[in-house]
């Protein structure tokens, strides 16, 4: 059931949207394991080329902020259209990249046109309002996908073809995607009248407006933080003594989790069903019980896969709900409320990044999982009092 036009969706569009959210947001993440191999072909240094990342992850951010408010203000499917056609060109222009410079710059702009995975996203939520929750799960779980491939994806292909075969094939997807979304996706219209600049104003004003965005962001960004700093300091501890891991061994932990990816848009159904804060305690228990147990056998590969696929059954679906939950709030400012819930979250996700960094350079595997455990108590409270204040006051969101 459409909520925007009452026409019955074709059966695939949620399947589609939740492959072309995933296809499109991979391309900031290829970059990471054929670093070493791009900094070979165009004589770099390993910490010039290391910045590659970092602006790929800062055209996202600038996206997120700029352009994603867009999705209340302009045709989404034209939006979404424009920047599959600029992301295609920039993938192109990359496979022929000959200097540091020019991979910095398209790796910029890759990141910018990444950005139509989050205007996918809350578009989605208007589609269904009776299966918001699992609407948006499916979706948001082709987003995991595309992140947590992405590093394996590109590793086989730059492996076997070489790293600009990575963009080049990339390329290929987003324009099939583009295709199938000229011909698939409904056309949602814009409510928001004003000009650019009101309506940036009016993405900050929701932070103020909105209790449950606020407490979700906040939710979203200790939980995400504890996701970043436990993917970045595990493969220090996989490849230190005794377990001395390859990296090609580390990279399959990253399938564990796209299972948990693939499992958590169940609890959109809880959220859908007005248990939210069931939902939220289940979830986030998830994480700290994952912690725990490799805090206890840090040791064993047994407990870590468990561990990792809980973990991340635990953080996808906080993030599901959440969603679900800020969705519900107005239904003409989901781009907006996104881009105030995605960039606290990320946020959150860069925080959590340092700190684990620096957990484990000051006390290794033990003092980054005290960190992450720090961080999951702190997520379970905000749920608590959320929950308290919900109960007290009888709001059921």
């Amino acid at each position: 059931m459409s909520a925007t036009n009452n026409t019955k969706l074709h059966p695939a569009i949620i399947p589609l949207m939740a492959v072309a959210a995933g296809v499109t947001v991979a391309n900031i993440y290829y970059n990471q394991p054929i670093l070493k191999d791009i900094s070979q072909s165009i004589h770099a240094t390993d910490a010039e080329i290391g910045k590659v990342a970092m602006f790929s992850q800062l055209g996202y951010g600038l996206g997120m902020f700029f352009l994603i408010p867009l999705g209340d203000k302009v045709h989404r499917k034209n939006l979404i259209l424009l920047l599959c056609g600029l992301l295609i060109i920039t993938l192109t222009a990359l496979t022929f990249a000959t200097n540091l410079y020019e991979v910095y710059a398209l790796s910029l702009f890759i990141g910018l046109f990444s950005t139509p995975a989050q205007i996918i996203l809350p578009m989605a939520a208007t589609l269904d309002n009776v299966n918001r929750g699992k609407t948006v799960g499916k979706v948001f779980a082709g987003i995991l996908v595309g992140i947590l491939g992405a590093r394996v994806l590109s590793g086989l292909i730059a492996g076997s073809l070489g790293w600009r075969y990575v963009y080049g094939i990339s390329a290929g997807m987003v324009f099939i995607i583009a295709i199938l979304l000229k011909l698939y996706l409904p056309n949602v219209h814009p409510k928001f009248k004003g000009n650019y600049i009101n309506l940036l104003k009016s993405t900050l004003a929701l932070v103020k407006e909105h209790r449950v965005l606020r407490q979700s962001a906040l939710l979203g960004a200790f939980t995400f933080g504890v996701f970043c700093s436990f993917w970045t300091t595990l493969t220090f501890h996989l490849s230190a003594a005794p377990l001395n891991y390859s990296a090609s061994v580390i990279g399959l932990f990253g399938l564990i989790a796209i299972g948990g990816a693939l499992v958590a848009p169940w609890f959109g159904k809880l959220a859908d069903k007005g248990n939210s804060y069931r939902s939220l305690l289940v979830s986030v228990g998830m994480i700290i019980g994952s912690i725990i147990l490799i805090k206890l056998l840090p040791l064993s590969i047994a407990a870590l896969i468990i561990s990792i696929f809980f973990l991340d059954i635990g953080v996808q679906a906080t993030q599901i709900t959440n969603f679900a939950r800020i969705y519900s709030l107005d239904e003409h400012s989901h781009s907006r409320l996104n881009t105030v819930y995605m960039t606290t979250y990320f946020i959150g996700g860069s925080i959590g990044t340092y700190f684990g960094l620096l957990s484990w350079k000051l006390g290794g595997w033990d003092l980054s999982t005290w960190q992450m455990l720090l961080w999951g108590v702190i997520a379970i409270s905000i749920v608590m009092v959320s929950q308290r204040y919900a109960t007290r006051n009888k709001v059921s969101v």
